[in-house]
């Protein structure tokens, strides 16, 4: 049974921390800011003394957007920040997955969500698009 996938992906011939470099810049040209970072790997390594690829969770918001879905339904809080993850995968290349709003809050049926959502999407993939 295939996994569904509830971002979209960019595997980029840059390495990590060029890319992880480069992504608070293509946010911010989209509306986006870095509201937090977590690095798995360290965090494994602290807590579970466990050794994991490099990986990171960014959490990006846009706030008119973000207000504009928090007007519409007070739930949809429970998935934001707008999670963006940078990892290197096994073949040594680096992967670059942005959420998918469209399969995720606007699953709801909320037209005013979907509406939000789809600006996300758009933002979020010419993002993605922008990381060279």
């Amino acid at each position: 049974m295939a996994v569904p996938s509830f971002g979209m992906t960019r595997v980029l011939a840059m390495g990590f921390d060029a890319a992880l470099a480069r992504i608070p810049e293509a946010l911010k040209s989209e509306g986006f800011g870095v509201l937090t970072e977590i690095d798995v790997k360290d965090t494994l390594r602290k807590k579970l003394d466990i050794d994991f690829r490099r990986y990171r969770i960014l959490g990006a918001c846009n706030p008119p957007l973000a207000h504009q879905a928090l007007s519409a339904n007070l739930e949809v809080g429970l998935m934001m920040p707008c999670n963006v993850i940078v990892y290197e995968d096994d073949a040594g290349k680096t992967v670059v997955k942005a959420i998918d709003p469209l399969n995720t809050m606007a699953a709801q049926g909320d037209a005013r969500l979907q509406e939000v959502a789809g600006a996300v999407r758009d933002k979020l993939a010419r993002v993605l698009a922008s990381i060279e």
